[in-house]
Parts: C-alpha cells; sequence; structure tokens
C-alpha cells in the first residue's frame, strides 16, 4: 500500500467528531484543491514523493493499527484518496475485523462491491468550485449518486466563503441528500480562521437544517502533522 502516515487521534471532523481513532493516510489523490492541508500526500512539486511515501505491505499496516489502537476501536481511512487503492484496502480492513471504519473520500470514485460491507461510514466530501479543480474532475455523477443513496454516507462539505452556500445547496437538492446527512464546515488551518468563518456558516446551517461542523484537531494543534 501507498500510506503517508498511520497515527492514533480523535476524529477531528463530521458527525463522528471527538471519537477515538487511529488514522490511515493513503498517499495519492487525483484532484488538486487548492486549499488541500494534505499537499504532502500528492503534490511532488512541492514535497519529495520518496520521502512522503512508504511502501507498505497490507500486513504491516495492519499490524501498525492494531499497535496504535489501544482503547480505540474506530479507524478513519483518508488520504490523499483512499479510493485509488481499493483492493489493497479490502484487504486491509478485512485483517482488521471488529473495529468500526470511516472511509474519507471525494466522491468521485465508486467503491468496488468487496468495499461496501466493510465500511460502517462514508465521510463525503465533494469538492466545489473554489477548491480549483475541473466541473468533470471534482463531480462525478455516477458515484455521488452511490453516495447520495447509501443511508451511510454522510456528506462534508468545505466552505471557504459565504458564496459557496447557494453551491452547497444546489448539490445536496441535485443528488437528493437528506439535510441531516449533510455538514458544513469552514475552511482554515488555524483556529481564528476557523472562528471567523463560523459566525457567517452557523447562522446558515442553522436556516437549512445542515450540520455545523469545525475542526477540532485543526483548533487545538493548528497544521502539525500527525493530528
Amino acid at each position: 500500500m501507498r500510506i503517508s502516515e498511520v497515527f492514533a487521534s480523535i476524529q477531528g471532523e463530521g458527525p463522528s467528531v471527538g471519537t477515538p481513532s487511529v488514522f490511515v493516510r493513503l498517499a495519492e489523490c487525483h484532484l488538486a484543491c487548492s486549499w488541500c492541508d494534505t499537499k504532502y500526500t500528492w503534490d511532488w512539486a512541492h514535497y519529495d514523493r520518496a520521502r512522503e511515501v512508504h511502501d507498505l505491505t497490507v500486513e504491516a499496516v495492519a499490524a501498525r493499527v492494531a499497535e496504535l489502537a489501544s482503547g480505540a476501536r474506530t479507524i478513519v481511512v483518508t488520504g490523499g484518496e483512499p479510493m485509488l487503492q481499493q483492493p489493497e484496502l479490502v484487504e486491509l480492513l478485512q485483517r482488521l475485523a471488529g473495529f468500526r471504519v470511516e472511509v474519507e473520500t471525494s466522491g468521485t470514485i465508486e467503491p468496488i462491491a468487496a468495499l461496501v460491507p466493510l465500511v460502517a461510514q462514508w465521510n463525503v466530501s465533494p469538492k466545489l468550485a473554489s477548491s480549483g479543480n475541473a466541473d468533470k474532475a471534482r463531480l462525478r455523477a455516477g458515484p455521488l449518486t452511490f453516495f447520495a443513496g447509501a443511508a451511510n454516507a454522510q456528506w462534508k462539505l468545505v466552505a471557504t466563503s459565504e458564496a459557496d452556500l447557494a453551491e452547497i445547496a444546489a448539490l445536496v437538492a441535485r443528488f437528493g441528500v437528506p439535510a441531516e446527512r449533510v455538514t458544513v464546515m469552514p475552511e482554515g488551518t488555524d483556529a481564528a480562521t476557523l472562528a471567523d468563518r463560523a459566525r457567517w456558516l452557523v447562522p446558515a446551517c442553522v436556516a437549512r437544517g445542515w450540520r455545523f461542523g469545525t475542526r477540532m484537531h485543526v483548533v487545538l494543534w493548528g497544521s502539525e502533522r500527525g493530528r
């Protein structure tokens, strides 16, 4: 597997915020979000791939997760884009049976059949125009239709400004995602930025019935890795 890092912390985003978890961050991504806070998983123009990507066996990754788990019974698979390594991910999760699994994804790649029953919660983050990705790359109807129809898929969208709110509303309406499965959080890599953007985002979430989400790991540790 192409691994960026494996670490234990709390889930900092989405409806499971605060949950003790072991994070498996996979390397590589087919998108290029301008505000991405994990560019070290894919931006080889600015990061050294040889230093950032660790080629590990599935067995080695499973052993590291078990070593770090302690009291945590949740695994969060994130990236990068985890859906680029689905066969290996299936094998990993089969080895880690007994853990509750969340997978973070951009919603641009539909899961293979073998992966679906192994995932307790999909945290789906469709990218908005403000991410800088082309429409055809960031919005793929097939995968998003799948995740809209999956009851265990939570949609987690990032707002950089109030201008993003109309796009979020149109997107969730287009795919028929219930408001109770939509979390919107401010973009930011420091606590002050998150707090400033929360002031206009909270009223918008209240008005639309969306869950407001923050980034607890950023509030606590800023942009420090492994948190």
